[in-house]
């Protein structure tokens, strides 16, 4: 035995032993007489003997175990270096094992009569054989080599594809007579056309389809018809709701105010990939490690984005260290999910209870994913929608209109940046007209919030050190031109300050409360204030500067919310605080860019000889720390108006300064560019240049965009102990596989998620292909091999077949990863072809059809639901692709959305009639008529939908407006081509809905039904009318609207029938 198995062997797995159905332990014990098999296997013949007779006593439980010994586990069988073993190999009468469950003293006697279990002569005969042959040990079959016995036989077969399917009805013959059952007879050729439909595209078959099946009598009628819905578009489409389910893809980010985010291309690779038949193990590697492979295309960077498809947040409480650790730690549970079936994610806190994987197991597969670029808090994305890496996804259509508006706009701005000699002139008439700007040199400046206030050599002041939570700015001027008809406020950026400024709290911005410009007069006398006249106080107060017509470069508009401004305006500067002292002047969107702000005086404005000119700067933001960092004061004395946004960018403004001749190239060419942006002459050419950047804008808004992953240098990740982010005493790991599973690759280098990728589908990997095929075994047969899908582990259920699930998971990886062959052989075979109708003795036999002597009969998952009865009517529009949409929902159901708050708006037009596997995707509020029937959240791997059945599902099918409207459209379907009489037209509504004509009982009660409800909407044209207003489809003008809604009526009943949502 290898070390890896004997690693795994020695773990406890008595728990899967405990879980064992009663009929696969009795799988060869029908009968005490039954003989033995020629070889005793573990797995197969013992371990369900100890585990229902000794594990109780001497299994995984340490509180329960008796005498310190255990029967599950190699070393308790066999012993170890000074442990003596329950059994000596090839010795029964050696062995203590047997001598305790033979012997006639009932203090020795095992297990003891007071148990209530005894072992039966076979049991005994059964432990005998298998010691003699050397009691070999074998550990959780989950985790042991996938055995390739049958492997030679299908690959020699002339014919593969039905060379499977006959191995899997031989696997299934042998296990039923087994059991003394047998396989039921063929399904009906409605039934099998049905049910191959909604298996493999998740569409009900259309009338003209059912006939042509019906009426096709070639031996290859059938896998004709399986190839046909193989090859479907749609089929890409059904399979992806499996695969979604497991990667947890929503259009939400789930966490506190679960915002939007755009991943539909990554849906629609995953519906191309099942389409083209990508190889599993491609698919596989492009999911997790698409961004790793040599030049990706886009379609792997796409792939990729399975990595970012888990739970953010933005809510501002949120610590950035534990949610780092929420995200990677949810990769390690989604990828074990989804690819292995194991609960890697139980050992975060804890080494594993029932499985051998540990703690440091957890984290060192945690590490593989520390190369992601992500942030634990998602600052500002609910406004902006930033959640980390994305590209955009152009159509054909898309792409091609991309490249011609590029081809336009380069050809405008060629034309705009030309130079000609009546623009060279206009542009020196437009220099000598700009207004001059004189920069203040102050005489004193103060921060009354004990702020360090530095003047840079460019004039600039730069404020440093303590950053209070407000502050306000006290400048005097004594050096200030005459007749003063404007100042200029520069706030610049500095390296010094949060993302270069020109404000000091950490996004870069401030805000400008209040600016007041004073002049002081000069003192008549060196004396107090209070030994001077009050003439002479008079004379040395303040002298108000009136202030108007505040314009600036920029305005803030984001974060306005209850401002009066409805932004954060430089009027607000000036206006004596009437709407509340903290609004001011801010620009945050530009933060770390110059720009200005201009106030004009009310009257023009000489300091007299003497006297100072007093500028106060005001910050009183309530959120702290909100301070120009780096400012510039000018005046102008032009005649007004003048207007920050009539002149030239701040960064200009130095250039135009100087003389002509001292101006260097760059200098030169930023000028003219400038211009050119403003020209009169180049006005026309601008208006078109403006036009095209909107329609290609436009455009560009209409692609759809996906988040992908982008790696970095890995971060440290380190084991957390009982799963506490904020301890950081735990070990530092690197990426490392599970040790019971695979040692891997032995490498000097760090290994990375590719290095994972690749293991997971690696041909000694024992978990993947049997995860895979069993659960396509369920999609196809409504459970399992191992009905427990999400689970493989101890915990998990033994296989009913295991030796049947080894030859599909063999077969599916010797044979490329290829899904479609697999499917084709599972829905080829008897199996899958039986009748799913049991007689009371199969029932009772087999209640859960565990043997499978029968077809699996089950309701259709939530999203067929309506694509059926969309279908039925004639309303589903077919298309593939695309972003989620929005069907009918409730007003009000997202009431309790915040940040932002906001509400369901129902599409139009064909967008109402998709399939439901692109309805948009809320994981906090699920579309209604989705969650009714079962579907998934999402915020988790899902790999086993449940199934269950409530009268609020009949009620979403009589009453959601969806299915209303899919009603009166198959009402109007069935009176204009149903026929002529009533029962020809129930029996059209029968075989759109269920593929046959209806019963005589079935017609009667639906004749009677009609004939009811039209009296009833003759008497109340009212109640007709409201009836046929639901839904955004006109009702037919050219119906007798009585008519059109009795037979609505008729299709409501006809949709809320068991049959119509069945798979059978």
């Amino acid at each position: 035995m290898s070390r890896v198995y004997a690693l795994v062997v020695s773990m406890t797995f008595a728990a899967s032993l405990l879980s064992l159905p009663e009929q696969v332990r009795s799988q060869e014990a029908d009968s005490t007489n039954a003989s033995l098999p020629e070889v005793v296997e573990f797995n197969r013949d013992i371990r369900p003997i100890l585990s229902d007779n000794c594990f109780f006593c001497h299994g995984p439980d340490k509180n329960k175990r008796e005498a310190d010994l255990r029967l599950d586990t190699v070393v308790g069988l066999h012993g170890a270096d000074d442990k003596v073993g329950a059994l000596v190999p090839g010795k029964p009468e050696e062995s203590g094992l047997f001598k305790r469950v033979t012997s006639t003293d009932e203090d020795v006697k095992m297990p003891p009569t007071t148990s209530g279990k005894s072992l039966t002569d076979r049991d005994v005969r059964l432990l005998k054989k298998w010691i003699e042959q050397g009691g070999q040990f074998e550990g959780h079959w989950a985790f042991l080599p996938i055995r390739t016995d049958d492997h030679e036989a299908v690959t020699n077969a002339p014919d593969q594809d039905n060379s499977v399917s006959v191995r899997i009805d031989d696997h299934i013959a042998r296990s039923l007579a087994e059991h003394q059952l047998a396989m039921s007879s063929e399904a009906v050729r409605t039934t099998l056309i049905r049910r191959l439909s909604f298996d493999l595209i998740g569409l009900p078959p259309t009338i003209p389809e059912v006939d042509a099946f019906l009426n096709d009598q070639s031996p290859n009628a059938y896998e004709t018809l399986v190839d046909r819905l193989l090859k479907s578009p749609h089929f890409g489409e059904r399979l992806a709701m499996w695969w979604l389910d497991l990667v947890r893809y929503a259009d939400t980010v789930g966490y506190h105010g679960d915002q939007m985010m755009s991943v539909s291309p990554f849906r629609e690779y995953v519906i191309q990939s099942f389409n083209a038949n990508k190889p599993f193990d491609q698919f596989t590697i492009e999911q997790l490690a698409g961004d790793l492979l040599p030049e990706p295309t886009q379609e792997q960077r796409i792939a990729s984005g399975y990595n970012r498809l888990g739970m953010m947040s933005a809510e501002g409480g949120v610590q950035d260290k534990e949610y780092l650790a929420k995200y990677i730690a949810e990769r390690v549970r989604n990828t074990t999910g989804t690819w292995l079936g194991i609960t890697l994610g139980c050992a975060e806190c804890h080494d594993h209870k029932f499985d051998p994987l540990t703690t440091r197991d957890f984290y060192r597969f945690e590490a593989f994913f520390a190369d992601i670029k992500e942030r634990g808090l998602y600052s500002g994305a609910n406004s902006d929608g930033n959640w980390g890496p994305f590209i955009k996804v152009p159509n054909e259509q898309q792409a091609a209109g991309l490249a011609a508006f590029d081809q336009q706009i380069a050809a405008t701005k060629t034309t705009l940046s030309t130079d000609t000699p009546e623009l060279a002139a206009a542009q020196s008439e437009w220099e000598k007209s700009q207004i001059p700007w004189s920069q203040l040199t102050a005489d004193s400046m103060k921060s009354l919030g004990e702020a360090k206030m530095t003047l840079r050599p460019d004039g600039a002041i730069l404020v440093s050190d303590k950053n209070p939570a407000t502050d306000t700015y006290e400048l005097t001027f004594s050096n200030v031109p005459p007749n003063v008809t404007a100042f200029r406020l520069e706030v610049l950026p500095d390296d010094s300050l949060p993302k270069k400024g020109p404000g000091r709290a950490g996004n870069g911005n401030f805000v400008l409360s209040e600016l007041i410009v004073t002049v002081v007069p000069p003192a008549t006398e060196a004396r107090p204030v209070d030994e001077k006249s009050t003439e002479e106080r008079a004379a040395v107060e303040e002298i108000p500067v009136p202030l108007q017509n505040a314009t600036a470069t920029y305005e803030q508009i984001g974060a306005a919310g209850t401002n009066p401004y409805k932004k954060w305006a430089v009027e607000a500067a000036i206006d004596k605080d009437e709407k509340g002292k903290t609004w001011g002047w801010a620009i945050m969107e530009q933060a770390g860019q110059p720009n200005y702000a201009v106030f004009e005086t009310a009257a023009d404005l000489t300091v007299g000889e003497g006297a100072k000119l007093k500028i106060v700067m005001a910050q009183n933001l309530d959120n702290p720390g909100h301070n120009i960092g780096c400012f510039r004061l000018s005046v102008a004395t032009s005649l007004r108006p003048i207007k920050a946004t009539d002149a030239p960018p701040a960064n200009l403004i130095a250039i135009l300064a100087m003389p002509a001749d001292e101006q260097n190239d760059a200098q030169k060419s930023e000028l003219a560019t400038y211009y050119r942006s403003v020209a009169p002459l180049l006005k026309p050419v601008r208006d078109q240049l403006a036009e095209l950047e909107e329609k290609r804008g436009e455009l560009d808004a209409a692609i759809p965009s996906t988040l992908i992953t982008e790696a970095v240098e890995p971060r440290m990740v380190r084991v957390l102990k009982r799963g506490n982010w904020m301890d950081e005493t735990g070990e530092e790991v690197t990426p490392a596989f599970p040790e019971a599973l695979s040692l891997g690759p032995k490498t000097d280098q760090r290994l990375n998620r590719l290095d994972l990728a690749k293991w997971i589908v690696a041909p000694d990997n024992p978990l993947t292909a049997r995860v895979v095929v069993n659960r396509l075994w369920k999609i196809y047969f409504g459970a399992g091999l191992s009905r427990k899908l999400d689970d493989l582990g101890a915990q998990g259920e033994w296989p009913s077949h295991p030796l049947l699930l080894d030859f599909l998971a063999d077969d599916l990886r010797s044979h490329g990863w290829d899904l479609k062959r697999t499917i084709k052989a599972i829905v080829m075979s008897h199996t899958y072809q039986q009748s799913s109708l049991a007689d009371e003795k199969l029932r009772e036999t087999d209640p859960y059809n565990r043997w499978l002597a029968r077809q699996g009969r089950f309701r259709i998952d939530a999203e067929l639901v309506r694509d059926n009865a969309l279908e039925v009517s004639g309303l589903l529009v077919a298309s593939v692709g695309g972003k989620s949409v929005f069907p009918y929902q409730p007003p009000g159901y997202w009431a309790y959305l915040n940040f932002p708050a906001r509400e369901w708006k129902n599409d139009t037009g064909e967008k109402l009639y998709r399939r439901g596997l692109y309805t948009h995707w809320q994981r906090q509020y699920l579309h209604p008529s989705l969650l009714a029937f079962d579907a998934p959240s999402r915020e988790e791997c899902t790999a086993d939908r449940a199934r269950s059945n409530t009268p609020l599902q009949s009620l979403v099918l009589l009453n959601d407006p969806s299915y209303v409207e899919a009603a009166r459209a198959l009402a109007e379907l069935t009176i204009r081509q149903g026929g002529a009489t009533t029962s020809d037209r129930l029996n059209f509504a029968f075989g759109r809905a269920v593929s046959r004509a209806a019963t005589a009982d079935e017609l009667t009660v639906l004749e009677q039904l009609l004939k009811s409800h039209l009296a009833e909407y003759e008497a109340n044209p009212a109640a007709a009318a409201e009836v046929l207003s639901v839904g955004a489809k006109p009702a037919a003008e050219d119906l007798p609207k009585p008519e059109l809604a009795a037979w609505t009526s008729v299709a409501r009943t006809i949709l809320n029938l068991h049959e119509v949502i069945t798979r059978n």
